[in-house]
Formats: structure tokens, sequence, C-alpha cells
């Protein structure tokens, strides 16, 4: 059982209320997919203002080093820490193996994240869900480094 972000599956989850719909993706999934949106199931609601980490990455939003705050200004860390929370227990639930997550999200960003300063620059670094899930040992991937032979081998391990 693998979680994958729901925008990558073409939910309208994303801020703006679009989605990040991956063919490949959409075109394998079944069951053995659990399909999630962490700002979501955190409480934001579709569509919403960007949101970036302002300091650190995921992990430092964890240990109450830094915060999530959203284009206006408006702190939103509880809404991210509540999703990744949420993802998690959901992973466990699910006992899930890995996690297909979207690339450079605040959420789900699980090599490069925005850098906070909302200019579409980036910085390494994990997102909130995306470090609470690593801490669990659940490998994670983007959608910018998924094939045809990764899915299978993540699908029928």
């Amino acid at each position: 059982m693998i979680l994958v972000s729901a925008c990558l599956l073409g939910h309208r989850t994303k801020y703006d209320g679009g989605s990040n719909g991956n063919t490949l993706l959409m075109e394998a999934y079944q069951a053995e997919i659990i399909v999630f949106c962490p700002e979501v199931m955190g409480g934001l609601p579709t569509p919403r203002p960007p949101a970036e980490i302002t300091s650190g990455s995921g992990n430092a939003v964890l240990e109450g080093k830094s915060t999530v705050l959203d284009q206006n200004g408006r702190d939103v860390t509880a809404y991210f820490i509540c999703g990744a929370e949420k993802s998690a227990q959901l992973a466990i639930e699910h006992n899930i193996t890995a996690a297909i997550i979207k690339q450079r999200s605040p959420s789900c960003g699980s090599l490069r994240i925005y850098d906070g300063t909302f200019s579409h620059k980036t910085k390494p670094g994990l997102g909130v869900t995306a470090a609470k899930l690593h801490k669990l040992g659940i490998p994670l991937y983007s959608e910018e480094e998924l094939t045809p032979e990764l899915l299978q081998k993540l699908l029928h391990p």
C-alpha cells in the first residue's frame, strides 16, 4: 500500500483550487493507493493562499522552531502539523510502504521546498508531512522521479 498526494491524481486540492495531475499515476490508480492531501486533512480550504515554511524545513516546524505562513502573512502552522499527524496515522493504519508526494510543497516536498520568500525559489529540505513520514521510515518519492518501473516496484514489491 502506498500513499499518493491527491493533487497528483487529479484531485483539485492544490492551493489555487487546481491539481497537479500525473498521467502515469492517474492511469495506474488502483486499490493499492491511498489518496491523501495533508493540507486539506489539516483543515485548510481549497482554494487557499499559497504557504511556505519561513525558515528551515518541515523538521523545524515539527520541532516548534519554524512556522508556515501563507502569502497574506497568516500563520497556518497548526494546519500543516495537524495534516502531517493525520497523514502519519493514515500511513500506520494502512501499513504504508512508500509515499509519492508533490515536490516543493510545504507539506509534501521530499527533496526541495520553496524558500519562504514567495519568489518561486527553492531550497533543500522536507515539507512538514514529508518530515513526519520520513521519521516513520517511509520511503518518499516525488512525481518528478516517478517512472513506470518505479511505480510497478512500489505497487508490487
